[in-house]
């Protein structure tokens, strides 16, 4: 049920809402573990192509943010502050944008798709694997804006555990549909890659219905209708300004996973199957300290709008402190026994060797993406996510050129792309403290003495209600 996040334990906020979020989003991954494990006995082609094709899965999900991002740092503000009609208004706005941009993304991957990623894999094979799991994955690509628009509503409230069954609940249909769909038990009619799409489609479909019959159950501040979705430009776009930097940012996390399969293409399929492999384990281990983050965002943006800068400050110590030692664990993991993470997905021992050696190296930098992705929730909650776009952007020059201009020397190895990799992950880290510190600094220190020295909320400015 909907938090007052302004008061009681920060740390029990982060680590109650964490837990809950931690296995929504181990379920949301399993979606595509699931795909992946049942694709890998279609060949080394096959996983290279949903791999491929899983970079526009990252492109959706970064315009997602354009609508999350933006919604829950205004309607966590709004609830911080007692503005239940802004928060109303803006719950009902987030959905009516996310129901047009998910009908514009399903139209141009459905006649886009599949040219951004011919080119991209080592062989044919693999372009019209990446091909055919796309067409079938579009319509889920769609829902996916809805589902983030609910989710980010239903997050500002801080309501979390309903979210997380339902997640559960749409890896089971999808768990139940991947055999059935991509070798076809029971059926003897196999889809192959194609079927991995349809099974992540239904699931997602499933997802998406139940959050909007959850979304009154679960919270009194919000109530969907179609009068209150009517487009309104106005907050339309202050739902954008927020979201835009954040799109751009899942934008520029598109164009570094491009570049690592533009650079390692000559290598062949086996390397990009590795690196897909990799990375998909990677994500999955950075589920827990992703859900603290992502739980310390609508904890700042309640905070912010009550004017209480200390449970501000101290949200971001305490959810620093819980991602590193999440990270530092599993950095130790990883060196330790990461091979037990990898085998499961592949029987070829170079797309095996090229994934442990991609995980061995990139978990050196596990701490630091922790730390990036705690400040990047930071700057949602204080409605600016422009200083997070620019620490992701300083990648480009120190991950992207360098990689692109590794390919033409004598010593490029697939080793020393995972060490720029590293290198460029630690800097980017550097970059959001030094910008999180300069926010605090400029956006806090007008709250001082207003609530936040002595700990309580500020009087709510609008719109205050019971509850």
């Amino acid at each position: 049920m909907q938090q007052d996040l302004t008061q009681g334990s920060i740390t029990r906020h982060l680590l109650s809402m964490g837990a809950f979020m931690a296995v929504g989003m181990v379920f949301q991954t399993l979606y595509f573990l699931v795909d992946l494990y049942f694709v890998s006995r279609l060949g080394s082609a096959a996983i290279a192509g949903v791999s491929t094709a899983g970079t526009v899965f990252f492109l959706v999900m970064g315009a997602t943010q354009l609508v999350a991002v933006g919604a829950m740092a205004l309607i966590a503000q709004a609830i911080g502050a007692k503005d239940q009609t802004g928060a109303n208004l803006l719950s009902n706005q987030a959905l009516s944008l996310s129901l047009a941009f998910g009908l514009v993304t399903m139209t141009v991957v459905l006649l886009f798709g599949g040219t951004a990623v011919a080119g991209v894999g080592a062989d044919a094979a693999t372009d019209a694997a990446a091909q055919e799991y796309l067409g079938a994955f579009a319509p889920g690509l769609a829902l996916m804006f809805p589902s983030a628009a609910l989710g980010a509503g239903l997050r500002a409230a801080g309501v979390v555990g309903p979210p997380m069954i339902l997640q559960t609940l749409g890896v089971i249909v999808n768990v139940i549909l991947a055999p059935i769909l991509i070798a076809g038990w029971l059926t003897g009619a196999p889809l192959g890659v194609a079927g991995a799409g349809w099974a992540s489609t239904i699931s997602a479909g499933v997802v998406c219905v139940g959050l909007f019959l959850l979304f009154p159950r679960v919270q009194t501040i919000m109530r969907l209708g179609l009068q209150q979705m009517r487009p309104r430009w106005e907050s339309w776009g202050r739902i954008v300004a927020v979201g835009l930097p954040a799109t751009a940012e899942f934008l520029l996390m598109f164009v570094n996973m491009g570049v690592v399969y533009w650079v390692i293409r000559e290598v062949g399929p086996q390397a990009q199957a590795g690196f897909g492999i990799g990375s998909r384990i990677m994500q999955s281990i950075f589920l827990p300290v992703m859900a603290v983050a992502f739980a310390a965002g609508p904890i700042a943006g309640q905070n912010f709008g009550a004017r209480n800068a200390v449970r501000v400050r101290e949200t971001f110590k305490q959810a620093a402190l819980i991602s590193s030692a999440l990270m530092l664990s599993m950095t130790a993991f990883a060196h330790w026994r990461g091979d037990l993470m990898l085998a499961p997905f592949t029987e070829d021992p170079a797309a095996l060797a090229v994934a442990e050696d991609y995980l061995r190296i990139v978990s050196l930098s596990f701490v630091a993406s922790g730390l990036v992705f705690t400040c990047s929730s930071m700057f949602q909650g204080l409605g600016d996510t422009r200083p997070s776009l620019l620490a992701s952007a300083s990648r480009l020059l120190t991950f992207v050129i360098p990689a692109i201009w590794l390919t033409g020397q004598p010593f490029f190895s697939l080793h020393n792309v995972w060490l720029i990799s590293l290198t460029s992950v630690v800097a980017q880290m550097g970059i959001c403290l030094l910008l999180l510190r300069t926010q605090f600094r400029r956006k806090l220190a007008g709250m001082e003495g207003e609530g936040g020295r002595s700990g309580e909320p500020s009087p709510p400015a609008r719109g205050e209600w019971a509850g």
